[in-house]
């Protein structure tokens, strides 16, 4: 039976066939990753070979950050799961449109358990090419559709065999996923910037108000490497605190003493309709922090006018799963989502918004990406399979605050570097839209290679 015609007609020189049988032509295979009687819990290690989990599954990317770890002997032992350059990693429950594709740094980790692999082997099919293909929105909605389960869909290897698969030429396959890999590169580009610049601007409030170095400069008549003006406002002793030794005429605060704390809107199924607004979810937090936009939800829901979040405000993680716990009471800055001018804190986030300003934010972000800090939200963390955080985890974190002169200096430092980010941030999310917007297109030959590439041209230079 001909493959039903998923992205539309083709031209005539492309072929309709199906990922299974595309597979096949190049001596690959999809299969599922190692059964939980093949890897234990106890298995997991600090250090050894990433196994690559659903949670680490990014926008076509593999997400790093949090990843679970095996004993090479391990590795050796689930040989068949191995990953190679090219391969594409699936969700196989819940969000089951989830995929990314391998990279060559991430050659020979290891396909987790609760994950699908699809190997394109060596054939007529460009990995890349496959990859884009497999976020063509009508080909994710089409996997949404066939997966089993009424509560939580599940996907297996016979459902991945038989979606629709479009096959052009190797060569215009290799010319697809080269323009839209460009403006994958320059995303991932913009991302390590965005780390630099954030470890920055961190080093900074490390050293002036965890490790006190200008003050321990000017107690032993060192200098301090900073402009005089700004080497004025540290004090040139130290003083005993209930935290211990704290730079002298500095107080010992806590976080609600200085912030305004706002729980997000709670919700149900019925309110995720289509609209231009979005809810902000425990999905749009990073595994060990950070910000993700396609965490979002569309929301057609009621909610308060001081639940709505901004660009650049700064928001906590408030529940997360058990086992891994990488997300509650981490911190993250919102980002603009294009089609969403709205945006609204769901129940499991919390809005935090300084008395002193939202120019103070990044103080407060610095703070809250402290070992401390986590360590102390996570203290006050309940729950049996998914974890609360209390209501008084985050205003009765301790901290040594600094008078209003240095904490304005300090905020105008960074305040460069924080604008960037966004810049750097908001050029993404539009490269990210015009990726989306090709996709379809350039799948289906309705925008053939040529007139693309000036369009990314143009856009990337």
């Amino acid at each position: 039976m001909e493959p039903e015609r998923l992205v539309g007609e083709v031209p005539d020189a492309w072929e309709y066939t199906t990922l299974g049988k595309a597979c096949a032509l190049g001596g690959g295979r999809i299969q599922t990753g190692p059964f939980g009687s093949q890897l234990h819990a106890s298995d997991y290690v600090a250090n050894g070979v990433p196994t690559v989990m659903p949670q680490n599954l990014g926008d076509n990317r593999i997400i790093e950050d949090g990843i679970a770890r095996i004993r090479l002997v391990d590795a050796e032992r689930l040989g068949r799961h191995r990953l190679r350059a090219g391969d594409i990693v699936y969700s196989r429950r819940g969000d089951v449109e989830k995929r990314a594709l391998v990279r060559t740094k991430e050659e020979g980790w290891l396909c987790g358990t609760g994950s699908l692999m699809v190997r394109m082997g060596l054939g007529p099919v460009e990995p890349t090419y496959a990859s884009y293909y497999l976020g063509h929105p009508s080909v994710r909605a089409w996997i949404t559709q066939h997966a089993h389960g009424a509560t939580m869909p599940n996907l297996n290897t016979e459902i991945l065999s038989s979606l629709p698969f479009v096959l052009p030429p190797l060569p215009e396959q290799r010319a697809i996923a080269h323009i839209l890999g460009t403006l994958d590169d320059k995303i991932e580009l913009n991302r390590r910037m965005n780390e630099t610049l954030e470890a920055i601007a961190r080093a900074l409030f490390t050293s002036w108000f965890v490790d006190f170095d200008p003050v321990r400069a000017k107690a032993e008549g060192r200098d301090t490497g900073l402009p005089a003006d700004i080497a004025a406002l540290f004090p040139d002793s130290f003083e005993d605190s209930a935290l211990g030794e704290i730079p002298k005429g500095w107080g010992i605060t806590s976080v609600g003493e200085h912030t305004r704390l706002v729980k997000g809107r709670s919700y149900s199924s019925r309110d995720l309709r289509e609209s231009s607004t979005a809810l902000v979810t425990l999905k749009s937090f990073l595994r060990g922090g950070g910000y993700r936009v396609d965490g979002l939800k569309s929301y057609a829901g009621s909610y308060l006018p001081e639940q709505v979040v901004h660009p650049g405000e700064l928001i906590v993680a408030c529940t997360d799963v058990t086992q891994g716990a990488e997300v509650i009471g981490h911190p993250a800055l919102v980002r603009a989502a294009e089609g969403f001018p709205t945006l609204v804190a769901s129940l499991d986030v919390l809005i935090v918004r300084p008395n002193a300003g939202p120019e103070f934010i990044p103080f407060y972000y610095c703070l809250f990406n402290t070992p401390e800090f986590i360590a102390h939200t996570y203290a006050y963390s309940t729950g049996t399979t998914v974890l609360h955080l209390h209501r008084d985890a985050v205003p009765s974190f301790p901290l040594t605050m600094p008078p209003q002169n240095l904490l304005a200096a300090f905020a105008t430092n960074v305040a460069p570097t924080f604008q960037r980010l966004q810049t750097t941030e908001r050029e993404s999310s539009l490269l990210s839209e015009l990726r989306d917007t090709l996709l379809p297109k350039l799948m289906s030959g309705e925008l053939r290679v040529p007139a693309a590439a000036e369009i990314v041209e143009e856009t990337v230079g």
